[in-house]
């Protein structure tokens, strides 16, 4: 069960990610439209916390290595990165 969850937030993480990226930014500096990034940067925060919370949990449950529990924090901070890890990590572990 904590893998099905981390996998969850770990697709609305790369979603939020990806949207403060693409769709946020480019209205604050192009359109002069803060508010979007300030919206999506809360909710993308909030994911990040639950998203770090959940990895321990997982981490500690299913007995991961240091090196997969890396990979899967340093997916957090690349584009597409949770995606790539739900892919080639995550999916093999359940």
């Amino acid at each position: 069960m904590p893998l099905k969850r981390f996998r969850f937030i770990a697709i609305l993480e790369g979603i939020s990610f990806l949207t403060l990226l693409s769709i946020a930014m480019p209205l604050k500096y192009l359109a002069h439209l803060p508010m979007p990034v300030k919206i999506n940067g809360w909710i993308h925060g909030l994911l990040f916390i639950f998203y770090i919370i959940f990895l321990l949990q997982v981490q500690a449950k299913l007995r991961w290595p240091v090196k997969t529990t890396l990979i899967a924090f340093i997916a957090a901070f690349l584009p597409f990165g949770t995606f790539v890890l739900d892919a080639k990590v995550l999916k093999k572990s359940l």
